[in-house]
């Protein structure tokens, strides 16, 4: 209960006058009709109506917490921001999520999990909106909503359906790598304690002298990576679908507050035209042999939200907030996010979205923005343009005039794939985690998912490409699948 709510001792309307009852609408006489003048009743049914906003396209069933991240190692001389330097606390909010789920969906359908991060730094908010998975299911952004509908339900029957899953992923082969961690054990992590996070595109780290670097982010869970079987996770969404929500909170409400370190991964700038694979490709790792991690501090979730609508389902994250040290890539999906995110909070929760409060910045705000619906605070400037000579703010062009981003040659308009460097191709980092990163166990788990989801009304021309599909990621993986999928 929070603190407003302890001290009240009445009921009041929503401008604080008190109610004349909470149980008794006004009426003529006892047994006659309600009368339009009962401004209580009419404000708590008008109030009831428009209690949900729209939900979020994608992401939309999580919940999330409050907490800090600490410093724990000197990475400044990578990133002037503010957030990471040594010894820096800074207080933060997160949100996991599955992706393709509705509201009232079960916390463990096999999906991948969301991992967004706010952090109130002195510069601003960073918002770091990444996965539970490095990789994803697409490079380029102009694919992403088809990607998600395909996941999504029927426009006929509005069921769910595995053969739009399997058409678009055997159509789009750089979803290959993605999808063997989907079809894998952290397909459906325990808990969210027990996964790790992953901002996975790459951004840019400027430090003091102005230095540029490419960096990958790795929030390892401190809890251990651990998961759910097929089996199990099937029985619990018919017994709890609210089961990660439910342990996050309750685990936090005990005392057994989860953390995770952040690890990134560097890469000196003029290293990126010649590595072998395209740095900026978002169905992309950077092998650790060739970029080892690097600690920089760790981040602990200990503070439940007292109102899960306000400061969970009003939360808002996009990768555009990014503070002096930091900018973005080349990551054609990273550029398209940089619109996109702004874009369906203003459409969700409002053009003043950033005033409420798991998004207002803990530092000072000079925006020359102004009015809109549902703005509360009044512009902090009498002049409302720039320039002007009121003594309104004005851009430290001195301080902040160089951009985080990156300088390329003037070229032609095109619309192409990425520039192929010398290990590329779309089968190749998926065949290496099959054959080497996974198991014996892992990888018959991994045909069992595999086979266990084409069961589910495939088609039979989609399942074809499906088994051609695995084959091409590791053949004696794809034969073992199509013995079982197609059994003589």
């Amino acid at each position: 209960m929070s603190e407003a709510s302890q001290k009240a001792t009445y009921t009041t309307t929503n401008a604080g006058i008190p109610v004349e009852s909470d149980e008794h609408s006004l009426t003529v006489g006892a047994d006659g009709p309600i009368l339009l003048q009962d401004a209580y009743l009419i404000e708590k049914m008008a109030q009831f109506n428009r209690e949900r906003v729209p939900e979020r396209v994608v992401h939309a069933k999580g919940s999330g917490a409050y907490g800090t991240f600490e410093v724990t190692n000197d990475v400044s001389q990578f990133t002037k921001a503010d957030v990471f330097q040594p010894g820096k606390r800074t207080e933060m909010l997160a949100r996991f999520s599955t992706v393709a789920g509705e509201m009232g969906s079960p916390d463990t359908w096999r999906d991948p999990r969301g991992f967004a991060l706010k952090f109130y730094t002195e510069h601003g908010n960073y918002d770091l909106v990444g996965n539970n998975t490095p990789v994803f299911f697409v490079r380029d952004t102009i694919k992403f909503q088809d990607f998600i509908r395909s996941q999504k339900r029927r426009p006929d029957s509005g069921l769910r359906d595995n053969d739009m899953q399997w058409d678009f992923w055997t159509l789009s082969p750089e979803s290959a790598h993605q999808v063997t961690w989907l079809m894998g054990d952290r397909g459906i992590p325990k808990t969210w304690r027990h996964m790790n996070g992953y901002g996975s595109h790459t951004y840019m780290w400027v430090n003091g002298a102005g230095e540029k670097f490419w960096v990958k982010y790795h929030f390892k869970t401190d809890q251990g990576i651990d998961f759910l079987t097929q089996a199990d996770a099937d029985a619990m969404a018919g017994c709890d679908t609210d089961y990660h929500r439910r342990d996050l909170f309750e685990s936090i409400k005990s005392g057994n507050a989860p953390t995770w370190t952040l690890k990134v991964q560097v890469m000196p700038f003029e290293d990126a035209p010649d590595y072998r694979f395209n740095p900026f490709d978002l169905t992309k790792v950077w092998p650790h042999s060739d970029y080892p991690l690097i600690d920089v501090g760790r981040m602990t979730l200990d503070k439940n939200p007292d109102d899960h609508f306000v400061h969970i389902e009003q939360a808002s994250f996009e990768p555009s907030n990014m503070v002096p040290g930091i900018g973005p890539s080349p990551d054609k999906m990273l550029l398209g996010r940089l619109f996109s995110y702004p874009d369906t909070h203003r459409y969700r929760i409002g053009p003043n979205y950033m005033q409420l409060p798991p998004n207002r910045p803990r530092s000072p705000v000079n925006s020359y923005a102004k009015d809109g619906p549902m703005r509360y605070e009044p512009s902090a400037v009498s002049a409302p343009y720039a320039p002007n000579s009121k003594g309104g703010p004005a851009a430290d062009t001195a301080r902040y005039g160089e951009p985080a981003g990156w300088q390329t040659a003037a070229g032609e308009m095109v619309r192409e794939a990425y520039t192929l460097h010398r290990d590329d191709d779309d089968w190749g980092q998926a065949g290496t985690m099959v054959r080497q990163v996974l198991n014996d166990e892992q990888r018959a788990r991994l045909v069992d998912n595999v086979v266990g989801h084409l069961a589910q009304g495939v088609s039979a021309p989609v399942l074809d490409r499906a088994l051609q599909y695995w084959r091409n990621i590791d053949q004696a993986t794809g034969d073992r699948i199509a013995a079982k999928a197609k059994p003589a």
